[in-house]
């Protein structure tokens, strides 16, 4: 079946970090897509993925990428692609929410190490 899809018919909606909200918009073993959403001042904890790549677009706000030790701004409309095994985390250095959408290939799922 053909569904369109949004956060208020996502698989299910989760809540990461410090106060940030996720939704499942697509949740297959080689495919996960979610919009996320990042209050003002919030950051992600360091981490990479052993076999997914990622890609991030920036729907809304500016995002600092912290890959490898090195620093990058994505703003409204641009996206930024994270190859499997690059140490990374997204940051919000402003004064306002980011919303963006996540593209995992495969899914996360079980595959997110801690630093």
């Amino acid at each position: 079946m053909i569904k369109v899809l949004s956060k208020e018919n996502a698989l299910k909606h989760y809540q990461w970090g410090n106060a940030c909200d996720g939704w499942s918009l697509v949740d297959e073993e080689q495919l996960s897509i979610k919009q996320e959403r990042m209050p003002a001042g919030t950051v992600e904890q360091l981490h990479y993925h052993e076999h997914a790549q990622q890609f991030f677009f920036m729907m809304e706000g500016t995002a600092t990428f912290e890959i490898e030790g090195e620093e990058y701004e994505v703003h409204e409309q641009q996206g930024i692609h994270i190859r499997k095994g690059l140490r990374h985390r997204i940051l919000n250095k402003t004064t306002s929410d980011l919303s963006f959408i996540l593209s995992s290939q495969p899914s996360t799922a079980n595959d997110r190490i801690n630093l």
